[in-house]
C-alpha cells in the first residue's frame, strides 16, 4: 500500500553535492508535512529538515543550515534534500518520513521510507 523510496545517496567527497529524493505512492501526502532524518552507525537517529504541506514553511538543524535545502512537488508526491558542501559526519542513512497528524511540522512519523546511503569521504 503506502510507500516511501529514497533514491539519491551514494559516496561522494567532502565538499561535494547529492540530492535525495524521496517518492511516495499508495496515498498523496500533499496535506501532511513531510521531512528527512538520518541515523550514523552506532548513533541515534536525528531529525535533519522538515517541510510544510504546501512547501511554505522549512526547519532545519543548525548543522546543516545554509548547506542543505528541503523542497517538494506534491505533483509528484514527491520530497528531496539537496545537499551541498558536504562534511564527513554527514554521512548516515538518510530517510524521509511523513506525519498524517500534522500539515506543518513533522513530529510524530506516520510512514517512513527505507533510507538510502550517504557516504561522505575525506
Amino acid at each position: 500500500q503506502v510507500q516511501l523510496v529514497e533514491s539519491g545517496g551514494g559516496l561522494v567527497q567532502a565538499g561535494g553535492s547529492l540530492r535525495l529524493s524521496c517518492a511516495a505512492s499508495g496515498r498523496t501526502f500533499s496535506s501532511y508535512a513531510m521531512g528527512w532524518f538520518r541515523q550514523a552507525p552506532g548513533k541515534e537517529r536525528e531529525f535533519v529538515a522538515d517541510i510544510s504541506w504546501n512547501g511554505g514553511s522549512t526547519n532545519y538543524r543548525d548543522s546543516v543550515k545554509g548547506r542543505f535545502t528541503i523542497s517538494r512537488d506534491n505533483v509528484k508526491n514527491t520530497v528531496y534534500l539537496q545537499m551541498n558542501s558536504l562534511k564527513p559526519e554527514d554521512t548516515a542513512v538518510y530517510y524521509c518520513a511523513v506525519d498524517p497528524s500534522s500539515s506543518y511540522y513533522v513530529r510524530s512519523p506516520g510512514y517512513w521510507g527505507q533510507g538510502t546511503q550517504v557516504t561522505v569521504s575525506s
